[in-house]
């Protein structure tokens, strides 16, 4: 926790230090995305003014963080009776703002010391002809020595809404001993019960076991393919009915001068690769990032750090991406680059700019600003452009050259009719169903932590869940590109990648079932911003496992041709 530290070095408080309570957003309960400035409903502001203005970082903008002032005067360790801050003078459009927001079960969030605390607007009676207002905020502040560890917030005082009165808005302060340690502070904040449930562990046990199988499958067939004697003729009686069934006559052998014939469209699919090697680095490291620094005890460090880490791992993207591309003999790497760099951040961005519209005619405080906006492209131009080229030379130069292991013959060989299910499309799709059952159980945990209100923390669960991803991906595309090559079909290289990625498709459609079996959303803004977002983390879930699966892919089919005996 040592980094955590020097960052909360400022948060102890000497005896009537001022202590801010901020107002953050406001929004209905079911959609937790669609929040607006707390003072956009006409609650009223407290008497006292003076202070300094809060600056949000990067990850806290565009996420919607909207920091406003209270005016609620609360000092440490002093008790605060039952005092009126403010007067609302309930008009008729004021009263209907209210009840909008009470038959949306509108409630806000506060901050006190990063702590955040959760409140209710209002209620309805049970026929929902009346509305009432809760009007008292009963703080309970704990504090160990001079920080705060606990705050609690007890919603009183209710009120209906008639129009044309004043309601007068109270608050009161205790302050209370605690025996919270200042690091376990985010403690009560978690939830052990839901995300160490039983089966958790039992999906990840179970991930575990078909791990294993297919581990066994892929060492089998290499075991098979890579006998020492390549005697093709061998007599039928010395092979078992194993085999037989597997490998009939070989056929990946007929196929050698043809497996290494550069894919079509090679610029997108190096592109496509360079970026799922990127976006790989990115989550391994965030992931590892979290395990060691608790991020989620402060508002958008996640986010920050993703977008940081992402910018710093683009050479990856450029050596991977570059290097298979002049391995196949490609011209125009400069495009390459370029398609390679902005690939992942113009989906991004273009979906982000789509919900920026609907978020901007709503008021919405996840409109992002302009000035974010311009930051985010900056880093796009400065620092994942650079850093790209940096990469695509290096990989260029250190390993372009086509160093494959048979000649490409000068006439592609014509691929002989073969069995419905051996078709790539066939393929393509059942390849994806493996992967896709290997994380299902998880993508319900962080669907939850993202689209409900669970902090997500079990990132240890996260790292086992990515490993075993990538080893199933590689494990079922090795499989998949052996039976294709068997009937000596070469064009393994986009099979093996979207057999992989075609992941992405299974978990979208799971998240359809999430959406309306698991949340309760409504409205345009909350569907199109989960939709949208949706279809951005499928997509590069989909590209980083395409791009696992060719990687493991590709060098299994060198090795299975590095020792063939060409007649």
């Amino acid at each position: 926790h040592s980094g955590m530290h020097l960052l909360l070095f400022h948060l102890q408080y000497t005896d009537k230090e001022e202590v801010v309570l901020w107002m953050n957003t406001v929004g209905p309960y079911h959609n937790r995305q669609e929040t607006y400035k707390y003072f956009s409903l006409p609650f009223c502001v407290g008497t006292k003014k003076t202070i300094s203005h809060y600056h949000e970082t990067l990850g806290e903008a565009l996420q919607g963080v909207e920091l406003e002032f209270s005016g609620l005067d609360i000092k440490f360790k002093e008790e605060v009776m039952q005092t009126t801050y403010c007067e609302i003078e309930l008009d008729k459009a004021k009263r209907e703002a209210f009840v909008y927001a009470i038959k949306n079960h509108y409630w806000y969030q506060m901050y006190i010391d990063d702590l955040p605390i959760w409140g209710i607007v209002g209620e309805a009676d049970e026929n929902g002809e009346d509305y009432y207002l809760w009007t008292y905020k009963k703080l309970e502040i704990g504090y160990n020595g001079n920080r705060i560890v606990d705050v609690n917030l007890t919603s009183e005082g209710k009120v209906k809404l008639v129009p044309n009165t004043r309601i007068a808005m109270s608050y009161s302060v205790k302050w209370k001993r605690s025996d919270v340690k200042f690091e376990d502070r985010f403690d009560k904040y978690l939830d052990p019960s839901f995300f160490q449930h039983r089966i958790h562990w039992f999906s990840i046990f179970n991930s575990f076991m078909m791990v294993i199988f297919l581990v066994g499958l892929v060492s089998m067939i290499l075991m098979r393919t890579l006998r020492k004697d390549y005697a093709r003729y061998s007599k039928e009686e010395e092979m078992d009915d194993m085999d037989r069934d597997l490998g009939d006559e070989y056929g990946w052998k007929q196929v050698h001068g043809d497996v290494f014939r550069p894919s079509s469209h090679p610029l997108i699919f190096s592109s496509l690769i360079g970026s799922g090697c990127q976006i790989f680095s990115v989550s391994l490291i965030v992931i590892i990032v979290a395990m060691i620094e608790d991020l989620y005890t402060e508002r958008g460090s996640m986010l920050s750090t993703a977008i940081f880490v992402y910018a710093a791992t683009s050479p990856v993207n450029g050596y991977f991406g570059g290097s298979l591309y002049a391995k196949q003999g490609g011209r125009r790497w400069i495009k390459q680059m370029f398609i390679g760099a902005f690939l992942i951040p113009a989906m991004v961005c273009g979906t982000a700019f789509f919900i920026n519209f609907i978020a901007i005619y709503y008021h919405a405080s996840r409109a992002i600003p302009f000035g974010t906006m311009v930051a985010v492209c900056c880093i796009c131009f400065f620092v994942i452009l650079p850093l790209n080229l940096v990469g695509t030379i290096l990989g260029r130069n250190l390993s372009g050259q086509p160093n494959f292991p048979c000649r490409v013959n000068a006439v592609p060989r014509p691929i002989p009719e073969k069995k419905w299910f051996m078709e790539p499309a066939v393929i393509v799709c059942l390849g994806g169903i493996l992967p896709f059952g290997s994380i299902f159980i998880e993508m319900y945990f962080i669907f939850t932590s993202f689209w409900a209100y669970k902090i997500y923390y079990v990132y240890g669960f996260m790292m086992l869940v990515l490993v075993i991803l990538c080893i199933v991906t590689v494990c079922v595309t090795i499989v998949c590109t052996y039976f294709l090559l068997n009937a000596e079909d070469y064009r393994w290289q986009w099979t093996s990648f979207l057999s992989a990625a075609s992941t992405a498709v299974y978990v979208y459609m799971y998240s359809f079932y999430y959406y309306f079996f698991k949340t309760k959303m409504y409205g345009l803004f909350q569907t199109s911003f989960y939709f949208g977002y949706m279809a951005v983390f499928s997509t590069a879930l989909g590209i980083m496992c395409g791009a696992v699966g060719y990687m493991g892919t590709s060098a299994f089919v060198r090795k299975i041709y590095t020792n063939v005996k060409i007649d």
